[in-house]
């Protein structure tokens, strides 16, 4: 009991620290944090996350899709911006930019990147699982859809794309359409989830996982690592392609 009082203390320490300390958006920073070389000239898909704005990043991260074509220099980045909503304007939000930009101050982490003709491939599917998405004007934070909902909807249904999304991204359970099973991020196993609100994935390439009121545990055998709520992923990185 004195162990959790003590954890719960430090996470809401944490969480109130980063909303005093990110109160203004337009101050931080959202250049290119360097961790991809600029000189590619083929097709490119990465998936990339980072810690959300403010006291939320204490517990999840945000996530998004780029993509370039050849000879392109900027990536399209396909993402879900939830404050949106408030806009009246539809969620998703693709602009021209940097990959690798920092998220309102949070450097980002690559998820998985392919390349060329599996590159080619993907973002003809992208492009089209846009224009098909069902929650052009829809935002629900907790338990989605959100946007860690919107980017796992993406690489469920685009078979180049392989990896998960961290554990902490909170959303990616909630299954497209009011789903209670789907494939996992490889396609390789099984997944069962209620709303993203409890459920399992049994997945042969990322491991197994249980999720509990959006926190996931789980554990990754193949490249042996732990999958943890507010932390994400402790041990041996995911192979990015």
């Amino acid at each position: 009991m004195k162990l959790f009082i003590f954890i719960l203390f430090l996470v809401l320490s944490i969480a109130f620290y980063r909303s005093r300390n990110f109160r203004d958006c337009n101050t931080l920073n959202n250049d290119s944090a360097g961790l991809y070389p600029k000189e590619y000239k083929g097709e490119v898909v990465q998936v990339y996350a980072a810690r959300t704005y403010g006291a939320k990043g204490t517990f999840a991260v945000h996530s998004w899709v780029a993509y370039k074509k050849s000879n392109e220099s900027l990536y399209s980045i396909a993402e879900v911006i939830g404050w949106m909503i408030y806009q009246k304007k539809e969620v998703i939000r693709i602009k021209k930019d940097h990959t690798d930009r920092y998220w309102y101050g949070n450097k980002p982490f690559l998820i998985e990147e392919i390349r060329g003709q599996k590159a080619s491939m993907a973002i003809k599917k992208i492009e089209q699982l846009i224009k098909d998405y069902s929650y052009k004007n829809t935002y629900v934070l907790w338990p989605g859809p959100n946007s860690n909902s919107f980017i796992s909807y993406i690489i469920r249904n685009t078979s180049e794309l392989k990896n998960e999304l961290p554990a902490h991204a909170i959303g990616k359970d909630w299954l497209y359409q009011g789903s209670f099973f789907a494939a996992p991020s490889s396609g390789l196993g099984f997944q069962f989830s209620i709303f993203g609100l409890l459920g399992f994935i049994i997945d042969f390439k990322n491991g197994i996982e249980i999720n509990l009121l959006t926190l996931t545990f789980g554990i990754d055998f193949l490249k042996p690592a732990l999958k943890l709520p507010l932390v994400g992923r402790i041990g041996i990185p995911q192979r990015c392609e």
